[in-house]
Parts: structure tokens; sequence; C-alpha cells
């Protein structure tokens, strides 16, 4: 049985998502469908920033 294509739409741009800049490293990153629910709690780019915590020192050269 064929497995019919999830997304019938046009994908948005990248450009034209959503952005925040991370609390703990200070990168932006942009929104993620999983995210899609929580983006308005969303203040860490990944795992390792979020357990970093927004005291963390910053972006690592």
């Amino acid at each position: 049985m064929a497995r019919k294509h999830v997304n019938l739409g046009v994908a948005p741009a990248k450009a034209d998502l959503p952005q925040k800049v991370c609390a703990a490293c200070g990168l932006p990153f942009v929104w993620r469908r999983k995210w899609a629910r929580d983006w308005d709690r969303v203040r860490f780019c990944s795992d390792r920033c979020r357990t970093k915590g927004a005291s963390g020192e910053g972006r690592e050269a």
C-alpha cells in the first residue's frame, strides 16, 4: 500500500519562520514543528543549552 505525502501544502521558507535567541549561548534559532505547541515557552536552542541554563558563560570559541 502506497503512503500518502503528509505535507500537501507548500512548506514555508526558512526565512519566514519565527526566530529567537538562545538564553544560554546567545545564538539565534528558528521555529521547529515539534515546538509548535510550546513556542512561547521555548528559551533554549538545544538540550545541551537547557542543561547549561541561562547562567551559562555564553558562547565558547
